[in-house]
């Protein structure tokens, strides 16, 4: 019978996320993830499909927290829309290099 890992998802999210940043885009592989979380590789595409699944999961979860930061906010006026803009500043910033890797670019198009 095959173990189960607790919390495999959240721990290939969150190490895909560090390498992400540590590594690069183009450094970032699915064996590199499930290596650096002590699973295997197969485990990993069992979790996620591809590394492009992967990266996007990886942004969905910071979008979702982002979301969630701009919901709460309780102020009203510009003191909002400048918390919004603030908050979508720090996502975009966390993914500036992201965003503008070619290989990545490349990858989605």
């Amino acid at each position: 019978m095959p173990k189960k890992i607790e919390n495999a998802r959240e721990l290939l999210l969150r190490e895909a996320k560090r390498l992400l940043n540590e590594e690069g885009y183009g450094k970032l592989t699915m064996r590199s993830v499930a290596n650096a979380c002590g699973l295997g590789v197969g485990t990993a595409y069992n979790y996620f499909p591809s590394k492009n699944t992967l990266v996007a999961s990886v942004m969905l979860e910071d979008w979702r927290y982002c979301l969630e930061k701009m919901r709460g906010c309780s102020s009203v006026g510009m003191e909002r829309l400048s918390f919004v803009y603030t908050c979508l500043g720090e996502f975009l910033t966390s993914y500036q290099t992201l965003f503008c890797d070619e290989g990545a670019k490349a990858s989605y198009n």
